[in-house]
């Protein structure tokens, strides 16, 4: 019996200053297992007088128990203390910052030109992408048979219906709905049957703008875009004007800046003429007015149209268009 009482006694101090379950495992051996202490003890019962046999074995599987109680609660205990360490957070750590997303270099450039517009007083104005060919070429003064609908041929939905070409059908919607003065961008995504390369695509964005009213002159216009250009590319900046045609503009011209890549000396950007061509414009064509309802008399604007992949392009110094569409991280990420 004393020699049980110590056997107990020892457990407990063991099982109490155990620090795993590993030096757990090996008290368990020590006591409980196959050559332990409690099972040899069992084992030398037989060598007790008869009539104490009973007793002995009665405190030896008590201790036993008590000893496999102690162990179990013990072996919790340092289950839930290992689970504790591997679940612990470490707060002196440096948190971890999420991955922000950034906008597209294209959306960029494309609020920037909205921004310069919107402080020049233009209104933003949208419209739909699958367009009636009324406003995408008729209203505009480009009939069926006119030949630079070739140019601007798109992907027809229905003998009447197609993907705009450009957002001027915007104006048209907006004129019809408003009287003078009218002061608008519209910008958007357009689409034309071009074949795809460095320089050209069949889905692009353009922004267009149009000021209706009395008194606006070609001189307003220029006033405008040379500002616009200034404000994109910097205050060197110089613009010409060319001679161009346009169906619903009256006179026409093609805008340029001098290179901003040379400043107007010459290289392979520009061709080496110094100049490179950005926008369209021009003073909107009696017809336009007059489809729309407006007296061409009383009421006279100008029109402009330029691309956005273009502005980018210039602005960023990029040589290939395909890089905005491509989703290559490895270009997104410079922006």
């Amino acid at each position: 019996m004393e020699e049980l009482l110590k056997i107990k006694e020892e457990a407990k101090s063991r099982l109490g200053s155990a620090e795993d379950l590993k030096a757990l495992e090996d008290i368990r051996r020590k006591y409980l297992g196959k050559k332990g202490l409690i099972t040899l003890t069992l084992r030398s019962l037989g060598r007790l007088p008869e009539e104490e046999r009973p007793e002995a074995g009665k405190h030896a599987n008590q201790v036993k128990r008590e000893i496999e109680t102690l162990l179990s609660t013990r072996k919790r205990e340092l289950e839930e203390k290992e689970k504790v360490v591997e679940e612990a957070i470490d707060v002196t750590l440096p948190g971890r910052s999420p991955k922000l997303g950034r906008k597209h270099p294209l959306t960029q450039v494309l609020d920037e030109i909205k921004k310069i517009f919107m402080n020049l007083g233009f209104e933003i104005v949208e419209g739909p992408e699958v367009e009636l060919e009324y406003y995408n070429f008729i209203a505009l003064n480009i009939p069926p048979y006119h030949p630079v609908r070739d140019e601007h041929d798109s992907f027809y939905i229905t003998n009447e219906v197609l993907l705009r070409t450009e957002t001027s059908a915007v104006q048209i919607r907006t004129m019809e709905k408003r009287k003078p003065p009218v002061k608008i961008i519209a910008p958007g995504r357009v689409y034309r049957r071009d074949a795809v390369d460095r320089t050209h695509s069949h889905t692009f964005h353009q922004v267009e703008g149009l000021w209706v009213d009395k008194g606006i002159t070609f001189g307003d216009l220029k006033g405008t875009l040379t500002l616009f250009a200034q404000q994109m590319f910097g205050e060197k900046v110089s613009l010409r004007f060319r001679p161009d045609y346009f169906p619903f503009t009256e006179p026409s011209a093609d805008g340029a800046i001098s290179c901003i890549m040379c400043e107007g000396k010459g290289c392979p950007v520009c061709s080496n003429t110094g100049w490179l061509e950005i926008f369209g414009c021009g003073m909107v064509h009696p017809k336009v007015l007059k489809n729309v309802g407006y007296d061409p008399e009383k009421t006279g604007g100008y029109a402009f149209g330029l691309g956005v992949e273009r502005i980018a392009m210039l602005k960023y110094g990029i040589d290939d268009m395909r890089l905005f569409f491509e989703n290559d991280l490895r270009f997104l990420e410079q922006f």
